[in-house]
């Protein structure tokens, strides 16, 4: 059974005059509206441009995600389905049937790694698809590096010292899953979300924050992949709770 992209928390319509901004996420939860941002060294500083005019700089230590094109709120409609139509509960624990669905150099560290946090393998491959295309040396403009591409101040509480190194990231990627799984109660397209925007930005809007990025990261991964069926009771796909699931 596929997720519906056409209806629920993916269903919204993206408004024409969008506003672009940059959320920038620090360690400590602040949340800090920025017009542009600049990495100055690969160790080094994020240089943030301010809304009103003139710029800061931070240590990229301090920053645990920047999250761009906000879409304002008040111009995004979301229509969650009806209960029972949207009923499903899903495994993301680890099965030998579950194999990396892209035939990569990394596929035995992806499944080892998996098997060991119990975490879905080919839901791992595809998070590492979207964020570097099996890159391990790879750094985005937001300072994020390597295969599943963590930021410093992930990389720092996940005891990843080698971001570069694939074993090394990859482990303190799969542990970092696993955390928005169970916090998340196995949801996936949550679990995308927060990877993208952060836990706060998913319990904040109750589901899927409205930002273009976010969206379009959870609606691509869900295109590679398809989540396996859990046996038993079958869980609501409608708003995230706040807090532990």
């Amino acid at each position: 059974m596929r997720i519906s992209l056409t209806a629920g928390l993916l269903a919204a319509a993206l408004p024409a005059a969008a506003v672009r901004a940059e959320l920038v996420v620090f360690d400590d939860g602040r949340v800090v509206k920025a017009d542009s941002y600049r990495v100055h060294g690969e160790d080094g500083e994020l240089e943030i441009g301010l809304v009103g005019g003139g710029s800061y700089r931070v240590e990229l230590s301090r920053i645990e995600r920047i999250v761009e094109d906000e879409v304002v709120l008040a111009d995004v409609q979301i229509t969650l389905p009806p209960p029972a139509a949207a009923a499903a509960s899903y495994d993301l624990s680890y099965s030998e049937k579950r194999k990396p669905l892209f035939g990569t150099p990394y596929d035995a560290l992806i499944e080892a790694e998996a098997k060991r946090h119990d975490v879905d393998a080919s839901f791992v491959s595809a998070i590492i698809r979207a964020e570097s295309n099996f890159a391990p040396r790879a750094v985005s403009r937001k300072g994020a590096r390597g295969l599943m591409q963590l930021m410093p101040a992930t990389a720092k509480r996940l005891a990843v010292r080698r971001p570069f190194d694939p074993a090394s990231n990859v482990r303190g990627g799969v542990r970092y899953v696993k955390e928005l799984l169970r916090r998340f109660g196995n949801r996936p397209e949550l679990v995308l979300a927060a990877y993208n925007a952060g836990e706060g930005a998913v319990e904040s809007y109750g589901g899927v924050p409205p930002y273009r990025e976010t969206l379009g990261y959870v609606k691509k991964i869900l295109s590679w992949w398809t989540p396996a069926i859990a046996p038993g009771p079958t869980v609501a796909m409608g708003a995230a709770k706040s807090g532990s699931p």
